[in-house]
C-alpha cells in the first residue's frame, strides 16, 4: 500500500461543527464552485458517496465506510482497477479550530505508482484545500 498524506489544515470552527458538515456528502452542494473544473469534473454526491471524474484517472466513487463522531470519515474508492480508502481526520485543538488531515491508501502496482502517485498527491492536497476553505458557518446555518 502506498499511503499518502496532505498537510495538516486549520479550520476556524470546532470539530463537532466541521464534522456534522463533512459527513453529509449532501453539504458539498456548496464547494462545488471551488473545485478547479481542470482537474475534477462531473462532481455528484448523495448523503453517503460522492463521484467525479478526475483526469487522468477517470471516474471515482467515494463511498463512507465509517464516520467516528467528530473524529474521522472513512471511505472506499469504487470503480478503480486498485483499492483506495480514504480518511479524513479531526482533531479538536483550540476553542472554535479543527485541525484536519487527510490520508489516502492505494494499492499501487509499481507499474501504476510512477504514473498515478504525483496526480494522487495533488488531488488529495486540492481536496484538503477545498474542504479547509468551505463556508461552514453558511452550511450550518441552512441546516
Amino acid at each position: 500500500m502506498t499511503e499518502f498524506v496532505s498537510d495538516i489544515k486549520n479550520i476556524p470552527y470546532t470539530d463537532v461543527d466541521v464534522f456534522n458538515v463533512l459527513s453529509d456528502l449532501n453539504n458539498l452542494e456548496l464547494a462545488k464552485d471551488r473545485i478547479p473544473q481542470d482537474k475534477i469534473k462531473d462532481f455528484s454526491f448523495d448523503t453517503d458517496s460522492c463521484t467525479v471524474n478526475v483526469d487522468p484517472v477517470g471516474k471515482i466513487r467515494f463511498v463512507v465506510l465509517e464516520r467516528e463522531p467528530n473524529k474521522t470519515i472513512k471511505f472506499q474508492a469504487e470503480q478503480l482497477p486498485f483499492g483506495v480508502t480514504m480518511w479524513i481526520q479531526l482533531k479538536d485543538s483550540e476553542v472554535n479550530e479543527t485541525k484536519m488531515k487527510l490520508t489516502l491508501k492505494a494499492d499501487l502496482s509499481p507499474f501504476l505508482k510512477p504514473m498515478i502517485g504525483k496526480p494522487l498527491q495533488e488531488g488529495l492536497d486540492k481536496v484538503a484545500d477545498v474542504l479547509a476553505s468551505l463556508p461552514y458557518s453558511e452550511i450550518l446555518n441552512k441546516k
